[in-house]
């Protein structure tokens, strides 16, 4: 429940709600208004809770480069969170954040150019 609180916190943050929350893969999946961004979906992944993204973004190699330790990753789509205990709230929020937010912020670089 805390993770899906830091994403619907993610989504009004970049004003990319109101989200629709559905169930793909049996998992639950968040996806931004407007087409802004990229669908989110908790899961979990080598018996840890994971945030998968769609893998043909590019979004886990950026979280790797801004987290490096915070969190452990798996392949181009999952961030894996630790399996017990505490963990980055606020990195976990900025990572939803630019998932929320990735088509917007890639046509506002193609536009730049």
């Amino acid at each position: 429940m805390k993770m899906r609180s830091l994403i619907f916190a993610a989504a009004e943050a970049t004003g990319t709600s109101p989200l629709t929350e559905t169930l793909k893969w049996g998992q639950p999946a968040y996806l931004p208004a407007k087409r802004a961004g990229t669908t989110l979906r908790l899961g979990v992944e080598a018996d840890q809770p994971a945030l998968f993204v769609h893998c043909q973004t590019d979004l886990v190699s950026r979280y790797r480069v801004l987290f490096p330790t915070e969190f452990r990753y798996s392949g181009s789509r999952a961030v894996l969170l630790p399996p017990q205990g505490p963990f980055a709230e606020a990195a976990f929020q900025q990572i939803a954040a630019m998932a929320m937010t990735y088509h917007r912020d890639r046509r506002a670089l193609e536009d730049k150019a």
